[in-house]
């Protein structure tokens, strides 16, 4: 009768434990954006990743509640200098791709970090 009431009580306590962690693990600070099925010597590929981009911004810098002014106003800073740190990335991909260099598909992704 003891052991089945510490096998509950050894869940409850490692629930207990676990939850913080799993909820701190939710919040994102980056993202990978791929780029290996784009041509980017093309502005159709061009446009295509900038999108992908922007989209990864929004997830990486999701506040919530973003309707108060404050926040809003962080939401777009954060998402501004998450695409402004991606910048040199984007540039150097789309060169890469007006030369002609092969990339390793592994590496053909930028990384959108927020604040």
């Amino acid at each position: 009768m003891l052991k089945p009431a510490l096998a509950v009580a050894a869940v409850f306590v490692a629930s207990v434990l676990v939850a913080p962690t799993v909820s701190q693990a939710e919040t994102i600070n980056s993202v990978r954006v791929s780029y290996a099925d784009l041509n980017l010597a093309t502005k159709v590929g061009q446009h295509r990743l900038q999108a992908r981009m922007a989209f990864g911004a929004r997830v990486v810098c999701e506040i919530e509640d973003s309707r108060q002014i404050a926040l809003a106003a962080a939401t777009n800073l954060c998402r501004n200098d998450a695409l402004e740190g991606a910048r040199p990335a984007y540039e150097a991909a789309v060169a890469a791709a007006r030369r002609g260099t092969v990339e390793v598909l592994g590496a053909s992704a930028i990384i959108i970090s927020g604040s």
